[in-house]
């Protein structure tokens, strides 16, 4: 029988836990390769920010897609993100769709409603209505899955809803409470790539016993809860046993959409990182054709403000130095790329990989890039440009031991010490991650975050100075104003996040943002911290629309989790948003 939604503690907004059930991929290693025949998927990718151009497919639904063929499935990809419409436009249902170029939307615009429902309705049309449809997708695009999730039950009401991803391992089954997304039968949560095979097969033996596509399962990887007299779905997703016995993405299925446009060429088409992406990076080079991937789940570190739930969480695990050479051989061949990024937060955590990596890709003569922490960039940086790389993203986030500490990320950061940069102390790691790339002639690029609570004006003045000293450093020895001074200036990023509390974090129960939440938004907090999912908690997560999106609180002014004064905090974000970051160093 299924279990009230109240007494599920997938409600509770908690971090994922792991389960004590056995692995589902021990389930999935008894499935022959015509277990899924006669069962159709598809995958339906919401749309992230219109501020950016997309220029990372999505990885996750293209290997669940992958792994569903390689067992007989029959899938589909709609990417909804892939689409920016401008004064170019694209060819759609029969028409070339355009709109104005803004400064509100430089980049063009989503699909509106209804030719995103148009676009729905020709790939059921020309494919046939799926028996499972995915929608797949970030906290940041509720909004987004409920428009969806109405056109879909509006489409195809026979069909199996079901919500993975970002969102579905955060909110968990309060998705389907009245005023979420109430339309779903199922949530999966954590990493789908054994339990979508599963959730498959459950399906199939419904249609092959006559009944309707509502599974009851009969095995530990999904349990039923009870909401509004309707039995839905949680299933439990848990990281592959082996990340390189996984197939490449399934990348043909985005080569051209129902419509004939090439929106996987649109993708390699849009630099990964650089000024032209407008994602927080700036580089010194271009490229011209740039594909994406990740190269390692989970995370080993527990930084305060960010949720790892869909990925594992510290349970840490990379694919193999032989494997990442099998999948950029691929791209190169099939897509000609000059560049491709590893967007994975921890690339070079595994030491003995990164002495790996010139002898697996180094003759294949393409430069690429990633992601690590500032503390790693010592011996390991020579065999990883040795083998291509020229560009390396560091989440630096503050310049700031008292925040880095209150981030939880102190530990290894500041194992060095700190140097002093004209009265402000800094982490020596930080300067020498920024030294030893310009040694190896890899781009060091720092991402930061201000407002995050704790800090101080001088400890945001501390971040800045160092930009500043990054730029002296990258320019040192150069003409002023020549073309090569420019460019290794504006190489350097001075652009800041927000702090933004997300569902899940510890950050999320920081006393002070707790406080700030409730009096901005009304959000109301248990005895053990977690928020209460009511009205309020919804409101706020719809707000939660852009990862680059500055809040405002009920009083208009921006929400600043930290201890700057709200006119000094008000003037440093306008000056970081018109390009002025360095006049921060003249406010007192």
């Amino acid at each position: 029988m299924p279990v009230s939604l109240t007494a599920l503690p997938e409600v509770s907004f908690t971090r994922n836990r792991k389960h004590d059930h056995h692995h589902p991929g021990k389930l999935v290693e008894t499935f022959d390769s015509k277990e899924l025949r006669g069962v159709s998927i598809c995958f339906i990718n919401m749309p992230l920010r219109e501020s950016a151009k997309p220029n990372t497919a999505p990885q996750g639904p293209g290997l669940m897609a992958a792994r569903l063929r390689e067992f007989g499935a029959g899938v589909s990809l709609i990417d909804l993100n892939a689409y920016r419409i401008d004064t170019n436009g694209i060819l759609f249902d029969g028409k070339v769709l355009t709109a104005p170029v803004s400064a509100e939307r430089p980049n063009g615009r989503h699909l509106s409603e209804a030719e995103a429902e148009t676009l729905i309705e020709k790939y059921f049309t020309l494919l046939g209505a799926p028996d499972i449809i995915g929608l797949s997708g970030m906290i940041t695009t509720l909004r987004w899955q409920q428009i969806v999730a109405r056109i879909c039950k509006k489409l195809s009401p026979q069909s199996f809803l079901v919500s993975g991803g970002g969102l579905a391992t955060e909110v968990k089954a309060g998705l389907f409470q009245e005023g979420w997304v109430p339309e779903l039968d199922a949530i999966s949560h954590s990493e789908g790539d054994d339990v979508v095979l599963i959730m498959a097969r459950d399906i199939k033996r419904t249609k092959e016993y006559g009944g309707k596509l509502f599974p009851s399962p009969d095995h530990e990887h999904c349990h039923l809860v009870d909401v509004a007299g309707r039995s839905r779905y949680v299933y439990h997703g848990n990281r592959p046993i082996n990340l390189d016995s996984l197939p490449l993405e399934a990348w043909d299925l985005m080569h051209r959409d129902a419509f004939d446009n090439p929106i996987f060429d649109w993708y390699l088409k849009t630099p990964v990182w650089g000024r032209a992406a407008n994602n927080s990076s700036a580089t010194s080079f271009g490229m011209n054709s740039s594909s994406t991937s990740v190269s390692s789940r989970g995370c080993p570190f527990k930084c305060k403000f960010c949720f790892r739930g869909s990925t594992g969480e510290t349970d840490w695990t990379v694919r193999s130095a032989a494997h990442l050479r099998k999948e950029l051989k691929y791209n190169i061949e099939n897509y000609g790329i000059d560049f491709h990024g590893f967007n994975d937060d921890n690339f070079a955590v595994n030491e003995k990989r990164m002495f790996e990596l010139p002898t697996f890709i180094g003759d294949l003569d393409i430069r690429w890039g990633t992601h690590t922490r500032m503390d790693e960039a010592d011996g390991r940086l020579e065999p990883m440009a040795k083998s291509g790389c020229i560009y390396i993203g560091f989440g630096a986030e503050s310049a700031s031991p008292k925040v880095l500490e209150s981030m939880g990320k102190g530990g290894q950061i500041l194992q060095k010490g700190l140097t002093e940069i004209d009265g402000f102390k800094v982490p020596t790691s930080m300067i020498n991650a920024v030294h030893n790339c310009k040694h190896h002639g890899v781009h060091a690029n720092c991402t930061w975050i201000m407002g995050y609570p704790d800090e101080e004006l001088y400890d945001l003045q501390t971040s800045v100075r160092f930009m500043m000293w990054q730029i002296e450093t990258l320019t040192r020895g150069l003409t002023p104003d020549s073309p090569e001074y420019e460019i290794a200036k504006q190489s350097v990023n001075t652009k800041m996040f927000v702090a933004t509390a997300y569902l899940g974090t510890e950050m999320f129960r920081n006393e002070r943002v707790r406080l700030l939440l409730n009096q901005h938004f009304g959000i109301k907090f248990n005895l053990d911290g977690t928020p209460v999912p009511d009205k309020a908690l919804l409101n706020y997560v719809l707000e939660l629309d852009d990862a680059t999106k500055l809040l405002h609180g009920s009083d208009g002014a921006p929400i600043n989790f930290g201890n700057i004064p709200e006119a000094q905090f008000i003037e440093a974000r306008r000056l970081v948003d018109t390009n002025q970051t360095e006049k921060i160093l003249d406010l007192k």
